[in-house]
């Protein structure tokens, strides 16, 4: 097993600066996800780590060892793909002993490791067949399969649930939890799918534009995000932004309410209270005895999705729009007023010209 540290990592293809001076760091055996919206730079930097593009400036070390220089094949890693990039004529035996054929495994170790993987992922009945003749997740598992074998000290995972249909992306999900928790080695994963993230992770690198945006535990990228586009990004649905004014008593909201959250020292006169769609209640005798300090606020509702369990409902709140989550039994109609109660202890303030969180 290794650490993996990577220190002010830049990358320009030509004029085109796509990684901007990346720091972090993952602890032996963490599972770090590397997550955003599509072109800002989280496969550049995985295929960084795994020597498939030239770092242009800054650091990479795997455990103790920098890397810069080194060939893939000399990094003792093993990444999955996107495309699980299975060779069609060769079997599944042969597609998980390939690489230990190029490095001239003996066939008595060969059969012992693919025994153990595919006893580990439940694929020995698969080991005859070819990569047509299996399902999607079929051959997630082989991809993975081949990458186990090689028993790195650190495994690489490049949005590899992305082609799955939902459930399947579930269930795997769960197998690549399981995985790591058996395996303990130092995992990257990159995906732009924030649930996965979520969900996997132990630590979460939230990149946009090429620049780590914040880098910490789910809980509190998601509870505390670091500026206005990590508690955009981070959660579904997304957080809700309401432009205010700084007052001797809180928060005045644009439609008028005042929430009875003083905004932080040094604070501007203007702000923007960040709230998520679980921390809006409905303003029952209840509620507002389990939360005592919330504001109570009226809206009108003007589009309810029910989804099983809970219902998201969109709100307007004077001109600006809000999402709330509630439980079936506690959604509003559609097209009502509806008095509301804000957990303002769950909210963010934020800064409108830095973006920033206060």
């Amino acid at each position: 097993m290794a650490t993996l540290t990577i220190r002010n990592a830049r990358k320009s293809f030509g004029a085109v600066e796509v990684l901007k001076g990346v720091t972090l760091a993952a602890e032996d055996g963490e599972f770090i996800a590397l997550v955003g919206p599509s072109g800002c730079g989280k496969s550049t930097l995985l295929n960084m780590i795994a020597g498939l593009e030239r770092i242009t400036s800054g650091e990479i070390y795997i455990g103790d060892w920098l890397v810069n220089a080194v060939p893939p094949k000399d990094r003792d890693i093993a990444m999955v793909f996107q495309s699980y990039a299975l060779y069609p004529t060769m079997t599944v035996r042969e597609n998980i002993t390939f690489g230990m054929e190029s490095r001239r495994v003996p066939k008595r170790e060969q059969d012992a490791a693919v025994d153990r993987v595919a006893t580990f992922l439940k694929i020995e009945q698969l080991l005859k067949r070819k990569p047509g003749q299996l399902s999607g997740g079929q051959r997630q598992r082989v991809a993975m399969g081949r990458a186990l074998v090689r028993d790195p000290s650190l495994f690489l995972f490049d949005e590899p649930l992305s082609n799955l249909d939902a459930k399947l992306r579930i269930e795997m999900r769960t197998e690549i939890k399981k995985l790591h928790r058996q395996l303990g080695r130092t995992t990257v994963y990159v995906t732009h799918d924030q649930v996965e993230a979520m969900t996997l992770a132990s630590r979460i690198a939230v990149m946009y534009r090429g620049e780590l945006q914040q880098f910490d535990k789910p809980a509190q990228v998601y509870s505390r995000p670091a500026n206005l586009f990590v508690a955009g990004f981070m959660g579904s649905p997304a957080m809700n932004f309401l432009p205010g004014t700084v007052e001797n008593r809180g928060v005045r909201l644009q439609d008028g309410t005042l929430l009875n959250k003083p905004a932080p020292n040094g604070a501007s006169k203007k702000v923007i209270v960040g709230i998520r769609p679980e921390h809006i209640h409905r303003a029952s005798a209840e509620t507002l005895a389990r939360h005592p300090d919330a504001t109570r606020v009226a809206a009108m509702v003007e589009v309810v999705e029910p989804t099983g369990a809970e219902t998201i409902v969109i709100m307007r709140l004077g001109e600006t729009e809000i999402t709330g989550r509630f439980p079936a039994d506690m959604a509003p109609e559609g097209e009502e007023s509806v008095e509301l109660a804000f957990d303002i202890n769950q909210a963010c303030i934020f800064d409108p010209a830095t973006e920033q969180l206060l």
